[in-house]
């Protein structure tokens, strides 16, 4: 193992420091709360009557012993959503471990799961971004009966996860840990699906031919298995040690998923003893430290941009400052070393297949790309991560393979031979102000764009644009009002489609936007989150049609060629739209008071 990188050292130092004080305050407050209000310890005789009022016999004598751990479930299960809908049986074989153990689990409450899918594109969207706050808060109401020595958090999808540990951490001085469900088996190639959308966008397909599509590729319990949001998700949580070594990308049927429920379970047990060496609450889990390993993992993976958000906004809830300019610093130094769709042409079965996350951890660890001194729920340290899960004679859990090798390289390969020299997500400034652009798909050729503008204020405008034949020539979209307080900062993968053809016809494209593009960002070059949004009155406020910009990932760049005197002189525009459809009009205090996409777009 290499000692640690300078950058990855400095990048960490950087984060400590700047957040000397605010982790200060929340380690403070975790501790004012173990003193103050330790688990059922203070609760009154109606209280406790109370909260296991609907428990067997059996439970209940468990828990008013207090002898013993009690595990609090956060379930975000529906059957909406297809990597959800397995986690109906999850709490019951937790329950079950738990009485094995001499301990008890209750599900502490349900927390709101929408999936992106479903409403990309459509007026739902604009709830997308601000759910992840209101899973927050549940899952705090969820863990407000203080009745819980430990939490099972059971989520898989894109603001699910994210939202589940920005309430979990509230509850830092428990033991936390995360349960997904794992990968649906492969449909159709994901290259196959986005050919046809292309050519439906074309209208060389019909929908019947998309719907079938479609229908190939998501069609089976378990998570989409490209790699966007939901499966970044699973990466970072497993390099923050939150979840166990290659619990990530199991399929919902294998039998290591039940075994992995058992196995988290009993480590909690064990995690909630606070006389133990063994109690490990959750902020000893999430540090500076373990942060920037999930932002290593996301870089080195080619992982979603909207974890630009997200991550920012989990590492806020403990207390701690990450910004941009540390994803744009390691990025540069971080190598590419797995290619999965949309980076690449296969899925994350075949990551997982290729040697998954341990074959990634032994590779980050032995190039000293992470911090080692991090505490996960198998213990001090990263090595247990290197190897890979498996069933003993008896069916128990074990890690015993130490991957060393990849088995498929053109899926992983090694940090001394990677698929680029760096992971991909740059930070763009200029006279438009700074944003996000993710290279990790993205031709050389096309890191770099200039052309004149053509504005947006709607997807719709820009798919009409194009069914019209107005857009077959070289130009940036500027996409804009999609920020988080102009309307909840939607994804505009809808775009994606129309946009991808124009490129396919050889013309130089790219999107501008302060809204999101998705953990699906594909081929075309898109500078994205950029702040101040236009509502603000932002410089994208001020283009117009014809402006020529220029967005250059290689030089961080994004600016129009305005002189600086006419660009401030310009009346920004405004736009008025309706929010009141569809639940949308109970989110306008989210939208008032939301921050910035570059401090995590959050309401806390």
């Amino acid at each position: 193992m290499s000692s640690l990188h300078p950058v990855v050292e400095s990048v960490t130092a950087q984060v400590r420091e700047r957040s000397r004080e605010s982790r200060q305050r929340y380690l403070q407050c975790m501790q004012r709360t173990r003193d103050q209000d330790p688990p059922r310890r203070i609760l009154s005789c109606g209280n406790l009557a109370h909260g296991y009022a609907a428990c067997g016999e059996s439970d209940k004598e468990t828990i008013r012993l207090m002898q013993s751990a009690h595990i609090g479930i956060v379930n975000s299960y529906n059957d909406v959503i297809s990597a959800h809908a397995p986690m109906v049986a999850y709490p019951d074989l937790i329950k079950e471990v738990a009485r094995e153990m001499g301990s008890s689990a209750q599900v502490a409450g349900g927390v709101p799961a929408m999936c992106d899918g479903v409403t990309q594109g459509r007026t739902g969207m604009e709830l997308s971004l601000f759910s992840r706050d209101v899973i927050a808060m549940a899952t705090a109401v969820s863990l407000s009966h203080n009745m819980f020595d430990a939490v099972m958090c059971l989520g898989t999808c894109d603001k699910i996860v994210p939202g589940l540990m920005i309430g979990a951490l509230q509850f830092g001085h428990l033991p936390v840990g995360f349960m997904p469900a794992g990968p649906m088996p492969s449909g159709i190639p994901n290259k196959e699906k986005a050919n046809v959308r292309q050519r439906y966008a074309e209208g060389k397909a019909t929908k019947e031919e998309l719907l079938e599509a479609e229908s190939s590729s998501y069609h089976a319990p378990g998570t989409c298995t490209f790699y966007g949001t939901a499966n970044s998700n699973q990466v970072m949580m497993e390099m923050m040690g939150v979840q166990l070594p290659g619990c990530s990308f199991i399929n919902p049927d294998h039998p290591l998923r039940p075994a992995m429920i058992r196995e988290t379970t009993l480590r909690l047990i064990a995690a909630a003893d606070t006389s133990s060496e063994r109690h490990i609450p959750l902020l000893r889990m999430v540090t500076e430290e373990s942060i920037v390993n999930a932002l290593v993992g996301l870089l080195a993976t080619g992982g979603s941009t909207n974890h630009t958000l997200h991550l920012v906004a989990m590492a806020k809830a403990a207390g701690i400052d990450l910004r941009w300019d540390d994803f744009d610093n390691l990025s540069r130094v971080v190598p590419l070393i797995a290619r999965v769709y949309p980076n690449g042409d296969e899925d994350v079965n075949a990551f997982q297949r290729a040697g998954g996350m341990a074959y990634l951890m032994h590779e980050l660890r032995n190039a000293g790309l992470v911090n080692e001194n991090v505490v996960t729920l198998m213990g001090e340290g990263l090595e247990t991560h290197e190897y890979e899960p498996s069933l003993d004679e008896q069916g128990r859990l074990e890690w015993r393979e130490h991957i060393e090798e990849s088995r498929w390289t053109e899926v992983l390969r090694p940090v001394a031979e990677p698929f680029d020299k760096e992971g991909g997500l740059r930070l763009v400034r200029g006279n438009i102000g700074e944003g996000i652009i993710k290279i990790s798909a993205v031709k050389p050729k096309s890191r770099k764009t200039t052309a004149s503008c053509i504005i947006f204020h709607e997807q719709s405008e820009l798919k009409e644009a194009f069914e019209a034949g107005q857009l077959n020539r070289d130009f940036v979209a500027v996409v804009r009002f999609q920020g988080p307080k102009a309307n909840g900062m939607p994804e505009l993968h809808h775009l994606t489609p129309y946009l991808g053809v124009l490129q396919d016809r050889g013309y130089n494209v790219a999107l501008l936007t302060d809204g999101r593009m998705s953990g699906a960002s594909g081929k075309v070059p898109a500078a994205i989150h950029v702040t101040p949004e236009a509502v603000d009155g932002g410089p994208i406020a001020r283009l117009r049609d014809g402006d020529v910009i220029t967005i250059d990932a290689d030089a961080g760049v994004v600016s129009v060629d305005v002189p600086e005197q006419e660009l401030l002189a310009r009346e920004p525009v405004r736009h008025q739209r309706a929010n009141d459809t569809l639940g949308r009009g109970l989110f306008e205090a989210f939208r008032t008071h939301v921050s910035d996409a570059n401090r995590g777009a959050g309401v806390f």
